[in-house]
């Protein structure tokens, strides 16, 4: 006969690392402080992300305009002879604009913390305004690439180097633009609409 008091009754236990497991607290969806801060954490690191693309963006728009607008060499070493240069230099304008804005208003919101637009209505504004800038870029450097390759086979100088240069500086801002549209479609693709 055994005695109830000498052996413990056996117990189903979980570990409590198992039990407080839950598909939420796993993907990072539930109400707890972790799952909380992951989400700060991911908000801020694409926040910034975008910020450094823009900034990128900018950067090489800048780099187009400058050296495309510089790149006059005299006769027929013009830019703004050639419908395609003139272009390029026209969409490295807008893209300079667009993104130094871009830019600002990001650096604002970081500082102070407030929102100068609704925040659904600036990831509108942030993923159609990338989208149409970084198409436009990819259209007018894409434009310029044929008539720099025919004046190339005829003869190798300083504008057509400057123009290679212009058109690779517009590539790169369509990089860093496409980018930050894939952050800014994944921000708006996140917003609640109800």
């Amino acid at each position: 006969m055994s005695n109830s008091k000498d052996t413990p009754p056996k117990k189903d236990v979980e570990s409590p690392a198992t039990e407080n497991k839950t598909p939420a607290a796993e993907t990072g969806t539930g109400f707890g402080v972790a799952p909380i801060t992951r989400r700060w954490r991911r908000e801020d690191m694409l926040k910034r992300g975008s910020l450094a693309l823009r900034g990128l963006a900018f950067l090489f728009s800048l780099l187009a305009f400058i050296i495309m607008a510089s790149n006059k060499h005299g006769d027929w070493k013009d830019f703004d002879k050639y419908e395609e240069y003139r272009y390029l230099l026209a969409i490295a304008i807008l893209s300079t604009f667009y993104t130094a804005g871009q830019v600002l208003r990001h650096v604002q919101e970081l500082s102070t913390g407030k929102q100068m637009l609704e925040k659904r209505t600036s990831a509108m504004v942030d993923f159609f305004g990338d989208q149409i800038v970084a198409y436009l870029l990819v259209s007018s450097a894409s434009s310029a690439v044929p008539l720099t390759n025919r004046m190339r086979e005829g003869a190798d100088n300083i504008f057509t180097d400057s123009s290679a240069a212009a058109i690779s500086m517009g590539f790169f801002a369509f990089i860093s633009l496409a980018l930050s549209a894939l952050i800014s479609g994944y921000k708006l693709s996140t917003q609640s609409y109800i």
